[in-house]
């Protein structure tokens, strides 16, 4: 995938998941399927990964090697890291310490989708300030994946709202079920 691929995708995928988010009513919303997160908790969660890489990007560049180091290997695909990515959450991996989700308001859908719309957008600007080549050179920490190139990062950036925003999807439908369920 290209950078402006990259972007595209990136834009797309957080621009789908506020509007959805932002067209749920209250009860939908605050739905928790089996104590799990509410819709609000998968939003603040997808916020919660997305703003630390505004961070990252704002370094400059000889800091990020200077803190991570630099990639010993090529980016693997997006397929490979995806997969990667879903073996580890198969073995039990989970959000921990600040990325795990606080209690969202359902008055406060609005405000966070659009944060979060606003955070996605100063990523895509600051990722065009990177060559094709310096997203394979320069590696960033991921929680459950250890240190990955910049691509790889992005390229679970992508996947992760996407991933979530069918969460809340199926969510949604399961409620509905609950509800049939309920009343037949």
């Amino acid at each position: 995938m290209t950078k402006q691929e990259i972007i595209n995708k990136l834009n797309k995928n957080h621009k789908d998941f506020a509007k959805m988010i932002k067209g749920l009513n209250s009860r939908d919303f605050m739905f928790s399927p089996d104590n799990k997160w509410t819709a609000g908790q998968h939003l603040d969660h997808i916020f919660r990964s997305v703003s630390p890489l505004i961070m990252a990007f704002t370094l400059p560049k000889f800091i990020i090697r200077l803190l991570f180091g630099k990639a010993n290997q090529p980016s693997i695909s997006y397929d490979e890291l995806i997969n990667k990515y879903l073996s580890k959450l198969e073995k039990g991996g989970t959000a921990t310490g600040k990325y795990v989700p606080k209690a969202v308001k359902s008055a406060l859908k609005e405000q966070l989708a659009n944060h979060l719309l606003e955070v996605a957008a100063g990523l895509t600007k600051k990722i065009d300030k990177y060559t094709e080549e310096q997203l394979d050179e320069y590696v960033l920490p991921h929680p459950l994946l250890g240190k990955i190139t910049i691509r790889e990062m992005l390229f679970f950036t992508i996947h992760h709202a996407e991933q979530h925003h069918n969460t809340v999807l199926r969510n949604t439908e399961q409620k509905l079920v609950y509800q049939h369920t309920a009343l037949g």
